[in-house]
């Protein structure tokens, strides 16, 4: 891990709640699919943010979900607003987290997250499709309602670039005035467990509420997933 300095390149929305962050490291920087890194408020202060972008990318993206006007992920968007306006740099601790995707494996992939947990596995299938990987993947997103998806036209058109790869958006609420929404609905893992037979050829990445998380572990265990082969840094804390 390094501490490096970054020049705020674009802050931008994604949704009401969701903001894009890219910044611009001093020097390159070496992380690995999947690993995240801290946002340095002060030296007492660190606050984890999952790395959304390629590690073959020049910027680092990051996706902030902030819902609250002085919550915890807030206060770091008014920070790098701030920061931004003024023309200083931020600082990040990079990289961190031991649920990085493990590159050497051929097994069959399954990429699932709720939410703004979606950076993780982006930063995945982004590298993926850079390396032209002939693996089977299958990628899930699930989102509260139909407001909060972004960047879907985006996502399609990269995992299109993956010969064996298939992206399943799951929106749990959706309002029955509204028939836009014309694909999967109910809870993102159990529209995996209905997809597929067993889980227990493959390589498994999840991100999400902790609880969320823990939720999923148990059930995709039952579904035949092997414990060694479930990757999540929220696992740590669960």
């Amino acid at each position: 891990m390094k501490t490096v300095s970054c020049q705020i390149q674009s802050l931008s929305s994604l949704t009401p709640h969701v903001y894009k962050v890219l910044l611009k490291p001093d020097e390159k920087v070496d992380f690995i699919a999947g690993q995240y890194l801290n946002f340095v408020m002060s030296d007492e202060d660190k606050r984890p943010f999952s790395i959304a972008s390629s590690p073959n990318s020049e910027v680092i993206e990051l996706q902030i979900g902030a819902f609250a006007a002085d919550s915890y992920p807030m206060q770091v968007i008014e920070c790098i607003k701030a920061s931004h306006a003024s023309g200083e740099k931020v600082t990040i601790e990079i990289p961190l987290g031991h649920a990085q995707l493990r590159t050497e494996s051929e097994r069959p992939l399954l990429l699932l997250a709720g939410g703004t947990g979606f950076s993780y596995i982006k930063s995945m299938f982004e590298y993926l499709a850079e390396q032209k990987s002939q693996r089977h993947i299958m990628v899930y997103w699930g989102l509260r309602e139909e407001s909060a998806v972004y960047e879907l036209e985006k996502t399609i058109a990269t995992i299109a670039k993956l010969p064996h790869a298939n992206f399943i958006p799951v929106i749990e609420n959706t309002d029955g005035s509204e028939n836009s929404w014309q694909g999967k609905t109910g809870l993102v893992h159990q529209a995996a467990m209905h997809d597929i037979v067993s889980f227990e050829p493959y390589d498994i990445y999840l991100a999400g509420r902790f609880d969320m998380v823990g939720a999923i572990r148990s059930d995709f265990v039952e579904h035949g997933a092997l414990l060694e082969h479930m990757y999540a840094d929220a696992f740590a804390f669960i």
